[in-house]
């Protein structure tokens, strides 16, 4: 009872603090005449409400693309027809063809925060606390702090409950197939994670794992036995669950291929923004995007996102054991982040979500990794308005994470899995690994603190407008990738959970 009773308090606490994000500005507010990501979220719901669904990602007289046209799922847009259908009954000028474009108002504000909120409430919050529950080693104690920092993680509130997203969603459906994963229910985990890949495309992240996974338990228990029927009913259960998804654009397979057209915009180029990527961050010293043709870009990225992945899923499906798997999530979802192509600063969320999952295993690396990529998004909360939530949500994270989960004392070279580094740092001196990775996360916060204050209070040279979004994409690259290959080598170092060998072994 006691620990319902923390839970709870949790819980709350996780809601009070993504409500008190969603009191401040959103991405283009009063901003024409695009605006910005909330009236995207808007217009889909003005576009699925009043339009039939064959023309929802057709180009039309009442549904111009070039304003927010839809270029997620068909699950996304159900969710925005869903929402319309409420904001209908609320408030008819909400959804209101063509003349609702742009609009804002308080109640409406209300309206679409909350819309938010119900979605964590049903689908993402529920996720966390079971899999902190049955997944986090020690007391009760111990998994509550775990599923406290866990909800208190600042990138996916900024970017939810200020800049405004439904990112809980498809997030929270890839952490309920990895919790029935965990559990041995594979049909049920194929079934989550295909929801969550048809509510957001950028879930490819996460695609490889769940495949490597699962064909390794197979293999595991034998092709030729039942490990072929077990796999004969995941490839049915996924083709079943997108056939349902996609069933009013299967009529005609022109829908569906402008469907496919929509989410999948190679047209756009190698990047946009500043991102903390490869390419944009090289970018600054060889101009990749004027060197190379469109095409040669796209096969560069592509060969270089499958080199990165490789080995992690090899290993993957070598081993399928629960604590390979989570560390495959963050290998694959960071290989992609930092090489594939037109790659936006929110991606990040996707490697963050199964970091957060190691955040009792390997808490200090996780937690420098999850403040890191808070900052790497720092322009544009900035643009958006959200500097004091990001302060605020940033430095609670950092504390509560850090004295709840004892992280600078779990520094030893045995808890942070650091042998492997010794074997290949062999012709180098013996050194203190625990202590220096101590030292590098305090410098990392350091630079990450200046950069947030310079950014917000200096003014950039003329020459150089770009200047602080560069350094802050530059700083956070190096972070994220020397965190890819940090999980990798702790993949591959045969080291893993007491609870992850009693589950899987």
């Amino acid at each position: 009872m006691q620990t319902w009773s923390l839970v709870s308090i949790c819980v709350l606490l996780g809601v009070v603090v993504r409500w008190g994000v969603s009191l401040n500005s959103y991405s283009g507010a009063g901003k024409p005449p695009m605006f910005g990501d909330y009236e995207a979220q808007r217009h889909w719901q003005e576009v699925t409400h009043n339009l039939p669904l064959h023309q929802w990602y057709f180009n039309t007289t009442n549904n111009d693309l070039n304003y927010w046209g839809l270029d997620y799922p068909p699950l996304t847009a159900y969710h925005s027809w869903i929402c319309a259908y409420v904001a209908k009954m609320i408030n008819p000028e909400w959804v209101e063809l063509h003349k609702s474009r742009g609009y804002e108002s308080p109640m409406h504000k209300l309206f679409m925060r909350s819309t938010v909120l119900v979605a964590d409430l049903l689908i993402y919050i529920p996720a966390v606390v079971l899999y902190c529950l049955y997944f986090t080693d020690g007391s009760s104690k111990k998994k509550v702090s775990t599923m406290l920092c866990f909800l208190l993680y600042p990138g996916l509130t900024l970017i939810d409950y200020g800049h405004f997203q439904y990112n809980g969603v498809s997030l929270g459906f890839a952490l309920w197939g990895i919790l029935a994963l965990g559990l041995g229910w594979d049909a049920l985990g194929s079934i989550a994670f295909s929801f969550a890949l048809n509510y957001k495309q950028m879930e490819l992240y996460h695609a490889l794992p769940f495949f490597c996974y699962l064909l390794g338990k197979c293999i595991k228990v034998g092709l030729m036995g039942r490990g072929l029927f077990l796999l004969v009913r995941i490839a049915a259960t996924v083709l079943v669950t997108f056939a349902l998804c996609w069933l009013p654009f299967l009529s005609d397979p022109g829908q569906a291929l402008q469907v496919v057209r929509r989410i999948f915009p190679v047209a756009r180029g190698l990047f946009e923004d500043k991102v903390a990527n490869t390419w944009c961050s090289l970018n600054t010293l060889i101009k990749i995007r004027s060197i190379l043709s469109a095409n040669t870009q796209l096969y560069l990225s592509l060969a270089c996102t499958l080199l990165a992945v490789l080995p992690s899923c090899i290993r993957l499906l070598t081993k399928p054991t629960f604590w390979h798997f989570r560390l495959a999530l963050v290998n694959s979802s960071l290989a992609f982040f930092l090489f594939s192509y037109q790659v936006h600063e929110k991606s990040i969320l996707l490697a963050a979500l199964p970091a957060c999952l190691l955040l009792n295993d390997l808490p200090l690396m996780v937690i420098w990794f999850l403040q890191a990529s808070t900052f790497s998004m720092l322009p544009l909360f900035l643009k958006d308005g959200l500097l004091v939530p990001y302060i605020v949500t940033s430095l609670a994270f950092l504390f509560f994470s850090i004295y709840l989960l004892s992280a600078l004392d779990r520094c030893s070279e045995d808890e942070l899995r650091l042998g492997a580094y010794n074997k290949l740092l062999f012709c180098l001196p013996k050194m203190d690994l625990g202590c220096l990775v101590r030292w590098k996360f305090y410098i990392s916060v350091a630079v990450m603190a200046g950069l947030s204050i310079a950014s917000a209070v200096l003014v950039p040279p003329p020459r150089l407008p770009d200047l602080f979004p560069v350094l802050v994409s530059v700083a956070a690259f190096l972070q994220f990738f020397g965190t890819f290959i940090y999980f990798n080598i702790v993949q591959f170092s045969g080291t893993s959970s007491r609870k992850s060998q009693k589950k899987n072994n």
